[in-house]
């Protein structure tokens, strides 16, 4: 059986010669994030706090973490974001569309607040998480966790003993943190996943995916606890 993952005497985390170690990365922040807006599959860029986030994350990711290759949702905000770490590791860069983020259909571009006045019976399904319930003409969340637990896998599969980066939205941050921990869709979630940051995910044949950090915003901390103009 494949051993899981380890820290070696500098705390750095060793795994086996098959393991494919992942780089989960949430894009940029951009205008829409902060005024709490729906983008779903709308084609959003970075804003100019989100593109200083996106040259930190290559910054230190440059000083500590080699990447083989990243691949990326080909929406804007995602891309950008790829390309400020693929620009500074000198990395290849695959966008993928299968990495977009969940389809929220009709809700796209509106506020929670906005759906939660106006729909209130689907804004309360919504925040139930319903597996099988899905915005008009949007994606049901097992049709999202379906579609990125297999594109994932299947890139993890292709790059065995290798350190990848996916570099895709919040929601598919969300698949991936449960996919790790074994938690279903319905509980609502109690982790963050911050712009930017850098989640640490293992996989091997034999386990499937597990969580080895989540959440590092170390890299972001100093410089944009100042604020970005």
């Amino acid at each position: 059986m494949v051993a899981g993952p380890r820290r070696d005497r500098t705390g750095h985390y060793t795994c086996a010669m098959d393991a494919t170690r992942l780089l989960l990365i949430r894009h940029g922040e951009t205008d829409w994030n902060a005024a709490n807006r729906i983008q779903g599959q709308l084609d959003i860029p970075l804003n100019a706090r989100g593109r200083e986030q996106a040259r930190l994350l290559a910054e230190a990711l440059a000083e500590r973490d080699p990447i083989d290759h990243i691949y990326s949702s080909d929406l804007a905000r995602a891309l950008q974001t790829a390309q400020a770490i693929g620009t500074r590791l000198q990395s290849p860069i695959t966008p993928m569309a299968v990495l977009r983020e969940r389809a929220f259909g009709a809700f796209e571009g509106r506020t929670f607040a906005d759906v939660r006045a106006s729909d209130p019976e689907q804004s309360e399904r919504w925040r139930r998480r319903d597996p099988g319930w899905a915005p008009p003409h949007g994606e049901t969340l097992v049709r999202f966790r379906d579609r990125i637990t297999r594109a994932v896998t299947a890139l993890a599969q292709q790059n065995p003993g290798r350190q990848i980066a996916v570099v895709a939205h919040g929601g598919v941050l969300d698949v991936m943190y449960r996919a790790a921990t074994g938690l279903e869709l319905p509980p609502p979630r109690t982790w963050k996943i911050p712009n930017a940051a850098v989640n640490r995910v293992l996989w091997t044949t034999d386990s499937g995916f597990t969580l080895v950090g989540w959440a590092d915003t170390s890299h972001l901390d100093a410089t944009l606890d100042e604020g970005v103009a």
